[in-house]
């Protein structure tokens, strides 16, 4: 798999305030990633050492395989960094093409960004006269110009109402199914669960999770289980291999594996014990259960 951005051992400190902490992970092309983490995580921080807006402290990171320096490398790459600039008395046409003569991009990619991001109707509008997601959505239509091979977004709905929320991740979703890699820093569990397919948990600037949004919700998963008998149930299971849990809550057994149980063995287990359930069901964490089960525990 094509690697867009890979990070080895970095650092970054501001005085006694060790922003990124021996951070190493790779991007892949054709992904969706999430960078997750609360205020003061080292999400920002990262993305500017990447853009070449923070210094870093030491550590390595390169772009497409370090096959080009960093400053044409970042010709490929599209960002939101920061709220969206543009000029206020200038539609958001006329913008875009000062964008476009800025970076040597034909005028011709500024329709079908604006349309791509919902905007066209409002190509002649004064960019004053925008919401705030309108705003950032012009924002992403300006970062796409160029045709990015990753697009990398800080907090793209921060601020937004729940209307301009969808429509932020709508887009999003357009641009990763036209073969866009992206990389998205959030604090919003909901928004990296909804859009991204990767995902990596940071906290205090050191990395704790890296891996599928799938596969981290997957971590801990728990059985409900029913029977007639349920100290018996519980009896007959205290020599189960790799039980990490186990407890009597509403009327159900709940378990829990040190490692994957497999329900046909288990039931297979009881039965030969001469205990028949009626009821066995596999409840997977949520997302947010599982952020802050790993964060709890660092």
């Amino acid at each position: 798999m094509e690697t867009i951005l890979s990070i080895r051992n970095l650092h970054k400190r501001y005085g006694r305030v060790h922003a990124v902490n021996d951070l190493s992970l790779e991007i892949h092309k054709g992904n969706v990633y999430g960078i997750l983490g609360p205020n003061g995580s080292g999400k920002s921080t990262t993305l500017g050492i990447v853009l070449n807006v923070v210094n870093r402290t030491s550590g390595e990171y390169s772009w497409f395989g370090g096959n080009l320096p960093t400053h044409e490398a970042l010709k490929k790459v599209g960002a939101i960094i920061e709220r969206p600039n543009f000029y206020p008395y200038m539609s958001a046409q006329q913008n875009l093409e000062l964008v476009c003569k800025i970076k040597g991009i034909g005028y011709h990619k500024v329709q079908e960004k604006l349309e791509l991001v919902g905007l066209w109707d409002r190509k002649d509008h004064k960019f004053r006269t925008y919401s705030l997601g309108m705003k950032q959505r012009l924002a992403i239509a300006s970062a796409l110009l160029n045709d990015p091979e990753i697009l990398i977004l800080d907090e793209p709905t921060n601020g937004l109402d729940p209307q301009g929320i969808h429509q932020i991740r709508d887009i999003i979703k357009l641009i990763a199914a036209q073969g866009t890699t992206i990389l998205l820093a959030s604090h919003l569990l909901d928004e990296v669960e909804k859009v991204c397919s990767h995902v990596l948990v940071l906290q205090y600037g050191k990395m704790l999770y890296s891996g599928t949004v799938a596969g981290m919700a997957q971590q801990t998963t728990a059985w409900e289980l029913g029977a007639s008998d349920l100290d018996a149930l519980q009896t007959s299971l205290k020599d189960y291999p790799d039980l990490s849990s186990m407890k009597i809550e509403n009327g159900r057994l709940w378990i829990q594996g040190s490692s994957p149980i497999d329900g046909a063995a288990l039931n297979r287990y009881l039965a030969e014990r001469s205990i028949y359930l009626d009821h066995l069901s596999e409840r997977k964490n949520s997302l947010e259960q599982e952020f802050l089960k790993i964060t709890a525990s660092k």
